[in-house]
C-alpha cells in the first residue's frame, strides 16, 4: 500500500524522474525562481500596508490607493464621516431640518439612513418611516432604576408608536424615536449616565459579560469592570474614539466570567477566556467568530495570553490591525475572520502583537480556568447569591419586548426590592439582583411577574428568542416576536417536553436572532404553500451547541412555510428531543395573549 505525506523529504519521486532531479537547475531557473520569490514577497508586503491615515481632525480615511472596488457604505464614509454629526454638532443641524429636506439630497438621506448609526439611530423607513430605533450601549447588561424609568419615558412619550427591545447583546434598543427629539435625548442619556454613540455600523457593538458577574456563587471572575473599561476605551468615555469609528464591518466583544459561557464566546470577533500563567490571573484570547447572510464561523484561538491588566491594549490591538487591513470590498466578505483567514491566523498574529506596547504576545496558556465539563445552569427563578442572606430573580421577558409600562413597573421593582440595579442577558431576559431573600415571598407575588414576566416559564418559553423580525425592521423577511410565541404555545399544547430545547427565531439571514447557536433555528425566508403561492416561510436548522461543546447547528429543512410550521417542529421535537404526545380535543388557532401584547401600547 502506497502512503502519502505532505512532509517534503517524505514525498515519493516516480523513478522516470529522479535522473531530471538530480541535476542542477540551470541559470535561467534559478532566475526565475528568484523573481517569483521576490514578487510573493513583494505581494505578502503590500498586503500589508495599512490601508487608513489619520486626517485633519482626527478623523480615520481609507487612502487614495486603496479606494477601487470599495463598498457603498465606504463611499458614504468618504463623502462625509459619519463622527462629524458628533464632533461638529452636526445632529443638532439634522435634528432641525425638515425630513423632506433632507430627503432631497443624496447626502441628506445618507445621513438619514448610514452615517446615523453611529450614534445609534437606526431610520426605520419601511415600516415606520419618519421614526428611528435607538440602540443603547450597555456594558455587561447592567442598567440601574434611573436609567430604566428614563428610557421609559422616552418611549412612553411616543405613544403607539414606541416600545423597547432587550437584544442579544444584553442591550436596550428603543423605538419610535423622532429626529427632532434626538439632541434632547442625547442629553438625557448623558445625565442619566448612558450613550448611544458607536453602537451601530461599523462599530464595536456592546461588550458582553457574565449576567452573574459580581454575585454568581461560582464565577471564576468579575467580568463587570473589564466590559466597562472596553465600552469607555471604545467610546472614549462616550465622547466618541475617532480612531475606532472607522473598521470594515461591525466588530463584537465578550469577557467570559463563567463556567456556563453565558457571554457566547464562540460567536464574538473577540473573546477573553480565564487563564493563568506563571501564576497570574489572564486571558486565553479567541478571534472571529460571527454570522453573515453568506457564512457563519466560529472564533478560533489566537494562541496568546495576555495579562489581566492587558485587556484594553489588546482590545485597541486587535482592532487596529482589523481597521488598518481588512478588506472594504464586498461586505459580506469584510468581517473580521475574512482578514484572519486570508492572512493565515500565524500572520493576524504578529500584526496583533507588532501593535502591542512592547510589541511582544505571549503564547496561550495551558492553564485555563473554564471548567470543559459543566452542566450549563439555569438563571431564572430564585437563585442563591454568593452574597449571604441575598438572592436574585430571573425573569422571563417575552421575546424580549416590553412597553413602557413594564418598563416603569420593573424600575419600581428593583428599587423596592433589590438594590435599583437590573440585569440584562444575551437571551433578552432580567434578572433583579440584590433582594434580601426575606423579600422574596413579596417579590413573587408582584402582579407584573404574574401576568407578564414571570421567573417560572414553561419549558419552551424559558429558552425562547426572537429578533425584531418585519414589525419594524425592513430587513426581516418575515415576523417573528408574535409568531414564535404562537408557534411555543400551540407546540406546548401537543407534546410534553422534559428538557429544555432553546428555539431562536431570526427574521432574515443576517441572523440577529442566533439560530445557528439554538437547539432548533428558525431562519425567516419566502417560500410557496400547498396551493403554489409565494408565503412567509422558514429554514429550519437543528444542533447548534452553547457551552464548552460549543458549535453551529446545520441547515435541517428549506422553505417550510410559516403556517404549516406547528406539526414539523412537534415531529422534531418527539424524534429528536424525547417529547411525548399529548391528546388534545381541539386545536386553538387564536393568536396568544402574550403575543397580542406586543402589538398593545
Amino acid at each position: 500500500m502506497t502512503s502519502y505525506s505532505t512532509s517534503l523529504q517524505h514525498f515519493h519521486v516516480p523513478q522516470r524522474l529522479r535522473s531530471r532531479c538530480r541535476r542542477r537547475p540551470s541559470r535561467e531557473a534559478v532566475g526565475e525562481l528568484a523573481a517569483n520569490s521576490t514578487a510573493q514577497e513583494a505581494e505578502a508586503a503590500g498586503r500589508l500596508e495599512t490601508r487608513v491615515e489619520e486626517r485633519e481632525g482626527g478623523y480615520w480615511v481609507l487612502k487614495e490607493k486603496f479606494r477601487a472596488g470599495i463598498n457603498l457604505q465606504e463611499k458614504v464614509k468618504l463623502e462625509k464621516d459619519p463622527m462629524t454629526l458628533v464632533y461638529e454638532d452636526g445632529i443638532r443641524k439634522l435634528a432641525a431640518t425638515p425630513l423632506e429636506e433632507m430627503e432631497a439630497s443624496k447626502s441628506g438621506k445618507d445621513d438619514i439612513d448610514v452615517r446615523l448609526k453611529w450614534l445609534g439611530l437606526f431610520h426605520r423607513r419601511k415600516h415606520q418611516y419618519g421614526r428611528f430605533m435607538m440602540r443603547l450601549k450597555l456594558p455587561n447588561g447592567v442598567t440601574t432604576s434611573e436609567q430604566t424609568r428614563y428610557l421609559a419615558s422616552v418611549i412612553q412619550s411616543y405613544g403607539e408608536d414606541g416600545c423597547a427591545d432587550i437584544t442579544t447583546r444584553q442591550n436596550w434598543q428603543i423605538r419610535g424615536v423622532q429626529l427632532t427629539d434626538v439632541p434632547s435625548i442625547l442629553d438625557g442619556l448623558t445625565a442619566v449616565g448612558l450613550t448611544s454613540l458607536q453602537s451601530g455600523m461599523d462599530n464595536v457593538r456592546n461588550p458582553v459579560g457574565n449576567p452573574l458577574a459580581g454575585i454568581d456563587p461560582f464565577e471564576i471572575v468579575d467580568t463587570r469592570p473589564y466590559a466597562s473599561l472596553l465600552s469607555s476605551f471604545v467610546t472614549a468615555n462616550s465622547k466618541g474614539n475617532l480612531s475606532l469609528t472607522n473598521l470594515p464591518r461591525k466588530w463584537n466583544v465578550c469577557v467570559v466570567g463563567s463556567h456556563d459561557l453565558y457571554e457566547h464566546p464562540h460567536i464574538n470577533d473577540l473573546a477573553y477566556m480565564p487563564a493563568e500563567k506563571y501564576g497570574r490571573f489572564g486571558f486565553n484570547l479567541l478571534v472571529g467568530g460571527f454570522f453573515s447572510p453568506k457564512r457563519c464561523a466560529e472564533a478560533v484561538p489566537l494562541d496568546a495570553w495576555i495579562p489581566a491588566d492587558d485587556v484594553i491594549p489588546l482590545c485597541k490591538a486587535v482592532l487596529e490591525a482589523y481597521r488598518d487591513l481588512g478588506s472594504r470590498g464586498n461586505r459580506q466578505k469584510t468581517r473580521m475572520m475574512w482578514l484572519i483567514n486570508e492572512l493565515g491566523i500565524e500572520t493576524f498574529r504578529t500584526e496583533v502583537e507588532n501593535r502591542m506596547p512592547k510589541g511582544n504576545l505571549e503564547r496561550a496558556s495551558p492553564g485555563e480556568l473554564v471548567m470543559k465539563q459543566w452542566e450549563r445552569r439555569d438563571y431564572l427563578g430564585v437563585q442563591p447569591q454568593k452574597q449571604l442572606g441575598f438572592s436574585f430573580v430571573g425573569l422571563h421577558v417575552p421575546v424580549g419586548r416590553v412597553q413602557a409600562v413594564d418598563m416603569f413597573e420593573l424600575a419600581r421593582i428593583a428599587d423596592t426590592y433589590g438594590s435599583g440595579e437590573l440585569r440584562l442577558t444575551v437571551e433578552q431576559n432580567i434578572l433583579i439582583p440584590n433582594v434580601e431573600n426575606s423579600r422574596l415571598s413579596a417579590l413573587l407575588e408582584e402582579p407584573l411577574l404574574k401576568k407578564r414576566f414571570s421567573p417560572g416559564p414553561s419549558i419552551l418559553m424559558k429558552g425562547l428568542v426572537a429578533c425584531t423580525g418585519s414589525q419594524f425592521c425592513g430587513q426581516a423577511i418575515i415576523e417573528t416576536k408574535a409568531r414564535a410565541l404562537w408557534v411555543t404555545e400551540e407546540v406546548e399544547r401537543r407534546v410534553a417536553v422534559a428538557q429544555p430545547v432553546r428555539m431562536h427565531w431570526t427574521g432574515c439571514p443576517n441572523s440577529c436572532g442566533q439560530v445557528q447557536v439554538a437547539d432548533i433555528g428558525f431562519m425567516g425566508c419566502l417560500t410557496r404553500n400547498a396551493d403554489g403561492k409565494v408565503c412567509e416561510g422558514v429554514d429550519v436548522y437543528l444542533g447548534g451547541r452553547i457551552g464548552s461543546d460549543s458549535h453551529l447547528g446545520e441547515l435541517y429543512k428549506k422553505g417550510v412555510p410559516c403556517d404549516e410550521l406547528v406539526p414539523v417542529v412537534v415531529e422534531i421535537l418527539v424524534e429528536k428531543f424525547g417529547a411525548v404526545r399529548k391528546v388534545r380535543e381541539e386545536d386553538h388557532e387564536a393568536l396568544p395573549c402574550d403575543a397580542k401584547y406586543l402589538y398593545k401600547k
